[in-house]
């Protein structure tokens, strides 16, 4: 749909995504945004930086920070993650919590752990908030979630709740509409053509890392970082050459496979997607070395792109 710019009527503005990791933040971005822009697997902490998909109609433009989960772990690592999540509430017109409502409803103890540390950087913020429980087609019997949603007002108490499924979509329209109620009247502030600000190299790298979290899962050490090292392109081949970090030596065995069978396969799943997204064919080269403790090195953590300076304290 064609949006228009001079339309008095047009609202736009920032909404935060936060939440537990794991709860499918990423997975509602890319439902409603219709494109993967943020990667996504079964492993907790899956993105590590502010990721912004733009969702323009007609009428209304909405930019999603979608955040890193909060979590309260010590590494240098998982305080700029923390860092990170924050900074979108402080810079949001709305803020939408999303919670896994299966995960509450086996272990409803959690919800303690995981939404506490979140409500007093809400209340601090005074920003609109909604509640999106995720997850519920994974919930069959449907009667356990008013009990849940009782149990989290404890903690957030007249807040608006919506029952989502990230995955199937389901809710979705209603829970647009009403952020879209919420959102100041203004002029959008991307091109209606534009669904995100992540650069095509950045989403190239995580879509490999993408992989790496699909295939290995459990296996997966949770230090694996990676980068590009050399991209060349021309009209009919994008030659890219990657490096995957890991912290240990036994790590790097992981990631490889037996006869490199595992980096194969990640390698040519990412180069799929990457020939899809690019609309060419992508020779990928990846490399596995060993950095001990990277999640600890500040200056690589920045060379990365995982910060700045004042993102560490």
């Amino acid at each position: 749909m064609e949006a228009h710019l001079e339309d008095t009527d047009f609202k736009a503005g920032l909404v935060a995504l936060i939440g537990p990791p794991n709860a499918g933040k990423s997975t509602f971005l890319n439902t409603v945004i219709g494109e993967k822009i943020s990667i996504v697997s079964p492993k907790p902490q899956t993105t590590r930086t502010q990721i912004t998909g733009i969702l323009t109609r007609d009428n209304f433009q909405i930019v999603f920070l979608d955040t890193p989960g909060i979590c309260e772990q010590r590494s240098k690592l998982n305080k700029f993650l923390l860092r990170s999540a924050f900074t979108g509430l402080e810079t949001a017109d709305v803020v939408l919590l999303i919670l896994d409502g299966s995960l509450y409803v086996q272990k409803e103890h959690l919800i303690e752990k995981e939404v506490s540390p979140i409500v007093a950087r809400l209340k601090a913020v005074q920003k609109p908030l909604l509640i999106a429980i995720n997850k519920v087609d994974k919930v069959k019997n449907k009667n356990l979630l008013l009990p849940l949603t009782q149990e989290i007002l404890k903690y957030l108490p007249d807040q608006e709740f919506f029952y989502i499924s990230a995955k199937l979509g389901a809710g979705c329209n209603e829970l647009i509409a009403r952020i879209v109620e919420l959102l100041p009247e203004g002029q959008m502030l991307y091109p209606p053509d534009q669904i995100s600000t992540v650069p095509l190299r950045f989403l190239a790298s995580e879509l490999v890392r993408e992989k790496l979290f699909l295939y290995l899962q459990k296996e997966l050490p949770y230090s694996v970082a990676v980068e590009i090292i050399d991209w060349q392109e021309d009209e009919e081949l994008v030659k890219i050459m990657m490096t995957i970090y890991v912290s240990k030596e036994s790590h790097k065995s992981i990631v490889i496979g037996h006869k490199g069978s595992m980096l194969k396969k990640v390698g040519t799943e990412a180069r799929k997607e990457l020939e899809a997204m690019l609309n060419k064919k992508v020779y990928l080269d990846l490399w596995v070395k060993v950095k001990p403790k990277w999640t600890e090195n500040e200056s690589f953590l920045l060379a990365l792109g995982l910060g700045k300076n004042e993102d560490f304290f």
